[in-house]
């Protein structure tokens, strides 16, 4: 959880929101979930959930060349089109100039030699451009599309907290971060070269098995005494030796997608454990755990090695038969095409004609041969990424469904600023964790809300910051308030130090003076002259310090409700005191909601309610008012200053009454 200013779905601000991204992405809304048969095999119900994934990615993937998408989609594919056709009708002319050349060599006419070798060059040159703005309009395609598509992906995430609520339910969508990064990129562009290069390999396919089937004609087997024709003969050839790879790479493949997928899942937990270990690395030096996490990174590592093992016997598999057609590939046509030309019924030229006809329809059919291990890997990939949008439907459904009950989210009647109306909270699957809570809390008061570990205190906090959507009953906030989150482990993103204090707003959204000020109030001062310097100050400051930078941004944004989860928990004792007592001055009129255990913290609060853990969820068995006293220590100091000067008892005891709000 990150302290920040909650956006409009839940309570207004002074300062307008900066609107989402999403807002110009429309993308097709969410299959409905297809149960999978209950007859099925446990195999059977897997192939089924692959199928169910793909098609779920191009439900969303499809949308930038839809009404919502990419103005550019068209345009640039249609673009790419011509140009594949163009450039197998350039192809075509340099398999022409073949025939030529050769036919010129064999008859030693030096006239045509000269000619054709001034006619190659345009043909070379109008080759290579076209290859060249090929490549250029297809990354072009690949670069928009995975730009639009990761943009409505990561809308989705960050909307309405799911980036925070996909750790609280269950699901395949681990690794969000390595899905939207590598994941959907190699899924928006392996589909446009597997497209562009069918595409091609259909039309070369079919230009050059005319040639094929022109050039070399007809071929006459003498067998026991009669004679058999075989028309098209190297046309038959080149499709029966296409099928004879294709298969046979069907064969050794079949499991090729199986295993991608396996290692690019190990990638990613991989990288997932050396990132927790950064994230974590205070608590594991502090600890001495380098020792136990080396050994869960070698357990991981090794698993990763394992799953690379396992795909390089399949890339040996598949390049066996890729580089066994490469080579036969050119001989296959001469020494088909040599007794004809032995014979003198076909010209060399015709014969070179034929062998670079027969390598480019061999190319065309054998585009399996070469692409199965990209298409076993985008097949991972975008999987992947589906479960990712799975997950993020089953959040998106749960928003729109009454069917596990939603909080409701609405605003507050005459001055009260906050109300809890029959408040239940509950896990994704139906769990009750918080049941029945009535609350209502008047501007300017300060409620310690208390209870053992365990009771639902945070998770409470949570549905009141919107963060949790699940449960019954409603939160209510007054008309244009503004709410302000304070973490047990504020959020320090990178960059200055002075975008730190200023955040979640910009950093230049206040003077350097207010900032500077800021850090003064809570004790940063020895800080200010660092306020511009660019670090990783997430490493750099210490808990405490994290924690006093967040009340600093509480002091910059000025909010009218302030919600405190154990935010002064890193602080000592004297700390806190300054850190609550500097909030009280300087922001009177704030209505403050703090979650802590320390019982000192009551000085410091008007109210306290208290949850209790119980069968079936929590419940709030207890709302009293405080009043305020002095703490021990400042008794104890006068007994030691003053011995003979018996105390008050006014002064060190709590008064509780009972309160007139519902329990």
């Amino acid at each position: 959880m990150i302290d920040a200013k909650f956006n409009p779905r839940s309570i207004g601000g002074d300062k307008p929101d900066r609107p989402e991204k999403a807002s110009t992405v429309e993308v097709t809304p969410p299959p409905n979930v297809v149960e999978p048969d209950p007859e099925l095999t446990a195999e059977e119900a897997e192939q089924a959930r692959k199928r169910y994934l793909l098609t779920r990615f191009w439900i969303s993937a499809r949308g930038y060349w839809g009404l919502g998408g990419d103005s550019f989609a068209w345009p640039c594919s249609l673009g790419l089109l011509t140009l594949i056709v163009v450039n197998v009708g350039f192809q075509y002319g340099i398999n022409l100039w073949n025939r030529a050349i050769f036919d010129a060599l064999e008859q030693h006419n030096g006239r045509t030699v000269y000619l054709l070798s001034v006619v190659f060059l345009p043909l070379v040159l109008g080759t290579i451009i076209l290859v060249t703005a090929q490549v250029a309009l297809r990354m072009m395609i690949q670069r928009r599309w995975r730009s639009w598509l990761t943009t409505a992906v990561i809308a989705r995430w960050l909307a309405n907290g799911r980036y925070y609520q996909l750790n609280l339910i269950g699901g395949d969508h681990k690794n969000p971060e390595a899905r939207i990064s590598e994941d959907l990129r190699i899924a928006t562009e392996a589909p446009v070269d597997f497209i562009a290069g069918v595409i091609s390999a259909f039309l070369s396919a079919s230009t050059f098995i005319v040639v094929l089937w022109t050039i070399g004609g007809a071929m006459h087997l003498a067998i026991a005494g009669s004679t058999v024709t075989i028309p098209g003969f190297l046309v038959i050839t080149a499709v029966l030796y296409a099928a004879i790879t294709s298969s046979s790479m069907a064969v050794i493949g079949r499991n090729f997608v199986h295993v991608s997928e396996v290692k690019n899942q190990a990638e990613a937990e991989f990288r997932y454990t050396l990132t927790h270990v950064r994230e974590n690395g205070e608590s594991i030096a502090l600890l001495g755990g380098e020792e136990e996490e080396r050994s869960d990174l070698d357990k991981t590592f090794t698993n990763v090695l394992r799953q690379w093992a396992l795909l390089a016997r399949q890339h040996m598999r598949t390049t066996l038969v890729s580089q066994g057609s490469s080579l036969f590939a050119p001989v296959v046509p001469v020494l088909l095409c040599a007794p004809k030309f032995l014979e003198g019924s076909m010209t060399l030229g015709q014969v070179m004609q034929a062998a670079s006809a027969f390598a480019i329809v061999q190319s065309a059919f054998g585009w399996l041969v070469d692409n199965y291990p990209r298409l076993a890997d985008w097949n991972a990939c975008a999987r992947r990424i589906a479960s990712l949008m799975t997950s993020l439907d089953g959040l998106e459904r749960a928003e729109q469904s009454n069917d596990l009950g939603r909080i409701k989210r609405g605003e507050t009647e005459g001055d009260v600023m906050l109300s809890l109306s029959d408040l239940s909270v509950s896990l994704d699957d139906g769990t009750a964790v918080v049941k029945e809570t009535q609350v209502e809390i008047e501007p300017s008061e300060r409620v310690l809300v208390a209870g053992e570990s365990g009771s639902g205190k945070s998770t409470l906090v949570r549905a009141i910051a919107g963060l949790w959507p699940w449960g019954d009953g409603s939160v209510n906030f007054h008309a244009d308030m503004q709410l302000f989150m304070l973490p047990q482990r504020p959020y320090i993103p990178a960059g200055t130090l002075r975008r730190a204090v200023a955040y979640p707003g910009a950093a230049d959204s206040w003077t350097l003076d207010k900032i500077k000020a800021a850090l003064d109030k809570v004790g940063l001062d020895y800080l200010i002259d660092k306020i511009e310097e660019d670090a990783p100050w997430d490493q750099t400051l210490s808990g405490g310090e994290k924690q006093r930078l967040a009340f600093a941004r509480l002091l910059l944004h000025n909010p009218d409700i302030i919600v405190l989860d154990e935010a002064t928990s890193a602080l000592d004792e004297k700390s806190q005191d300054k850190m609550m007592e500097m909030v009280i001055h300087e922001l009177p009129k704030v209505t403050i909601i703090s979650v802590a255990h320390r019982a000192e913290l009551e000085a410091f609060h008007s109210r306290k309610i208290t949850l209790e853990r119980r069968e079936g969820g929590a419940k709030l068995v207890s709302d009293v008012d405080l009043v305020q006293r002095k703490r021990k220590r400042n008794l104890l100091l006068r007994l030691v200053e003053n011995p003979r000067v018996p105390p008050k008892a006014s002064t060190t005891s709590i008064g509780m009454r009972p309160s007139k709000r519902k329990n």
